[in-house]
């Protein structure tokens, strides 16, 4: 520390350091002789040797922080790029899809078929002449011919008829 930034008072013809203010014993106050102004010598202070290590770790894991968030910023950035991009030939898809469909459904017409059928198939209109009646039978009643019960269906009705006897 500097001379000017240390708190000096005097009392009794002699500098005294305040200790109010609270700073670090850095400055030495030596006084040769009871008339003469004080001789203030710095004192050497070490650097330790773990500190600048500290630092230089502390640096280095807050570089690699901010890169990380970066990065990760970045990434965020071309997903969202790549979505918003997908959303769009989404979209245009679908406009591709819904004029396609409605070209469609105009080709599907009745008259495009009756064109269709007649230029390309070589097909013609049905004449009255083309058309011929069959009578149908127009009962209703469906006759089915009896069947000779088998011994599964005899025992079966036996047991049904013993049931119903007993029952009432």
């Amino acid at each position: 520390m500097s001379e000017r930034d240390s708190v000096f008072y005097y009392k009794n013809g002699t500098y005294n350091r305040a200790e109010s203010v609270g700073y670090s014993d850095t400055h030495e106050i030596r006084q040769n002789k009871p008339g003469k102004k004080p001789q203030i010598t710095m004192r050497q202070t070490e650097a330790r040797s773990g500190s600048v290590l500290t630092i230089i770790l502390l640096s280095v894991l807050a570089a690699v922080l901010l890169g990380s968030v970066i990065y990760t910023l970045d990434r965020r950035n071309t997903v969202y790029n790549k979505v918003s991009s997908m959303n769009s030939a989404l979209t245009l898809a679908e406009a591709e899809n819904v004029r396609l469909q409605s070209e469609l459904e105009s080709r599907m017409t009745a008259k495009n078929v009756e064109d269709y059928a007649e230029n390309v198939l070589g097909m013609t209109k049905i004449d009255s002449s083309q058309i011929e009646y069959i009578k149908i039978q127009t009962d209703d009643v469906v006759n089915i011919p009896a069947q000779e019960e088998s011994l599964i269906t005899k025992i079966e009705k036996l047991f049904k008829d013993c049931v119903e006897y007993f029952r009432g």
